[in-house]
């Protein structure tokens, strides 16, 4: 809605950060953290993204499409996935966000070393803000996905590692089904969900943003 009107043409993930389509940079980093396939779950504009990402193989990785109806949250995007074929664990990543080169990496290894039935990815750059809300973590354990203190300067990243545990809660409450309320449940029930910092994550949120993330590649051509 904020990206408009860009977005009554464009699919938000094949708009450009630094001159290339955002969705093309996250299969590249997938596939540099040896993810062997993914599953891009599509649904306004699907056919951009899937004309874009192809069967995935000039980006060094295997890709599925599965569609997504309508607007039915994130949890239920990922439901689809697993429905489609897709086993836990598995990373789960929004389709509009540039993550530092080898975060996605760094993540992954995290996460599969830890035995931890979910993790989340969290950062400072964006921190917390008016549709970001602080993460509330000790011991590199999440304790509470929404965190009213103001002095926190975590936010959540839309990088995720699920497992089976967080797997079987995600469409238990009401649609839309959000990823955040499969995870704090886990939580509330003494699941381990770890917190796995990471590096500024680059998102195109307002039309300003366009310009702004890709001048400095443009001057330097």
């Amino acid at each position: 809605m904020r990206l408009r009107p860009l977005t009554e043409r464009w699919a938000k993930p094949v708009l450009p950060i630094d001159g290339r389509a955002v969705v093309a940079v996250l299969l590249r980093e997938l596939a540099a953290a040896r993810c062997g396939r993914a599953w891009l779950v599509t649904g306004y504009l699907a056919e951009q993204v899937e004309r874009l990402a192809g069967d995935g193989s000039r980006y060094g990785i295997d890709v599925r499409f599965v569609r997504q109806p309508s607007v039915l949250g994130s949890a239920d995007a990922v439901q689809r996935a697993l429905d489609a074929g897709a086993e836990p664990p598995v990373l789960v990543s929004a389709a509009d966000t540039v993550f530092q080169p080898g975060d996605v990496r760094r993540f992954d290894l995290a996460f599969a070393e830890s035995g931890a039935a979910g993790a989340v990815a969290i950062r400072t750059e964006p921190g917390p803000g008016p549709s970001r809300h602080a993460v509330r973590r000790r011991d590199g354990r999440i304790e509470g996905l929404r965190d009213d203190d103001p002095s926190n300067r975590w936010s959540a990243a839309p990088l995720w590692g699920l497992g089976s545990a967080v797997a079987g809660r995600l469409c238990r409450d009401k649609a839309p089904y959000e990823l955040e309320n499969a995870y704090q449940s886990a939580i509330d029930d003494g699941e381990l969900v770890i917190a796995v910092e990471i590096g500024k994550t680059r998102d195109l949120t307002d039309p300003v943003d366009l310009v702004e993330e890709n001048f400095p590649y443009l001057r330097s051509i």
